[in-house]
Order: C-alpha cells, then sequence, then structure tokens
C-alpha cells in the first residue's frame, strides 16, 4: 500500500519534511499518466534518499509516482536511467500504477540480475499476477540461486500448489546442488512442499 504524505511526515526531521512537501507539490503539478519527456520532480525522485534517508527512500519514490501519476512511459524511463535503488522503487510501485502487462519488460530485466533487492521487488504482486507459468517459475528458482527467501514471491502457495513441472524443476536443481557438494537451500524443500509433491 502506498504510504500517505502524514506517514511518512511521522518519520522525519523538519527539513526533510519541508523537501517531501516541495516534491509533491512538483510531482502534482507535472501530473500526466504518461509523461514522454523527463519532468523537474524525477530528479526529486533520484534525491529521495538523499534528502529523506534510505529508510524512507522506497515509500518517498512510491508516493512521488503516485502523486505524479506515473505511467508506463514515465516508469519505463526512470527504471531504465535509475540506480538499484530507484530500479526497486518502480518495481515496488508497478502493482500501483500498471494495470496490465505492459511492465513485464522491467520485471524479466530485474529477473536477470544478481541484485538481490532487485529480484526479491521484481517477484511481488505484479509479477504473481502477469507472469505466465514459465517465467514464473524461473522467478522461483531465481530466488533459490541467489539467496532471495521465497517468502519473497508473492502468490508462493496459491501458484506452486499441483504445479508439477516447478517440481520437476526444484527437484533437478536440488539434485545438481547435491551433486556438486553444495547445500540445497531450505527454502527448496519448503518450496516442493508447496507444490505438493514432496516425498
Amino acid at each position: 500500500m502506498t504510504p500517505t504524505r502524514e506517514e511518512l511526515l511521522r518519520g522525519l526531521d523538519a527539513p526533510a519534511g519541508s523537501w517531501l512537501d516541495d516534491a509533491l507539490a512538483e510531482a502534482a503539478a507535472a501530473h500526466d499518466d504518461d509523461n514522454v519527456a523527463a519532468s523537474p520532480w524525477e530528479l526529486r525522485f533520484a534525491a529521495a534518499g538523499r534528502h529523506c534517508g534510505q529508510e524512507h527512500a522506497d515509500a518517498v519514490r512510491t508516493l512521488l509516482l503516485q502523486e505524479a501519476g506515473a505511467g508506463l512511459a514515465t516508469l519505463t524511463r526512470l527504471y531504465q536511467r535509475g540506480t538499484a535503488a530507484e530500479r526497486r522503487a518502480v518495481l515496488l510501485a508497478l502493482p500501483h500504477r500498471v494495470t496490465g502487462p505492459g511492465a513485464l519488460p522491467l520485471v524479466e530485466d530485474a529477473l536477470r540480475t544478481n541484485d538481490t533487492r532487485l529480484v526479491a521487488a521484481a517477484v511481488g504482486p505484479y509479477a504473481a499476477a502477469h507472469l505466465d507459468p514459465h517465467a514464473w517459475r524461473h522467478a522461483v528458482l531465481k530466488c533459490l540461486f541467489t539467496g532471495v527467501p521465497v517468502d519473497a514471491v508473492d502468490g508462493l502457495e496459491r501458484r506452486a500448489h499441483g504445479d508439477t513441472e516447478l517440481a520437476r524443476m526444484l527437484a533437478d536443481f536440488a539434485a545438481e546442488r547435491t551433486a556438486a557438494g553444495r547445500p540445497v537451500p531450505a527454502d527448496l524443500h519448503r518450496a516442493l512442499t508447496l507444490t505438493g509433491e514432496e516425498s
């Protein structure tokens, strides 16, 4: 859920709160469902961590995207040009900003990285709603491979249930790890159990 301005302000000091008010005003003034060129508020998006603290950066950026009415073109631009932290914020905002599968290229790009922050953000509610079964199964394996807890996978229990192909892929992955003398992640057994195929 997108935080409210009031919720954010409770955790910010006076200078950060003033900066946030100015940033939200800029975003609201530029409100456009699909900006085709960079707007001044996007500089605020990039600077959120510096002015409001890294612990609040995701929430600030999500609220800015809401106030700006950021559409797919804007989200894509911010993702492509952004740092890992900015990309994470875009991924976290997708369920609130994009209704169809148009942002899947951003999710797929994040899943090609080994940045655990991006992988965890990429397997949220938007991926659960829009990734096809093949891509979703590989996203689960990506979490296991990179050490992202499978609890980060939104809808895991629902989508894994009865998925015999996921069960096969998990069993193969476990066998490969064992053959290589490497430990099998505990989360793998949990995911396998959710498929109903754990022996």
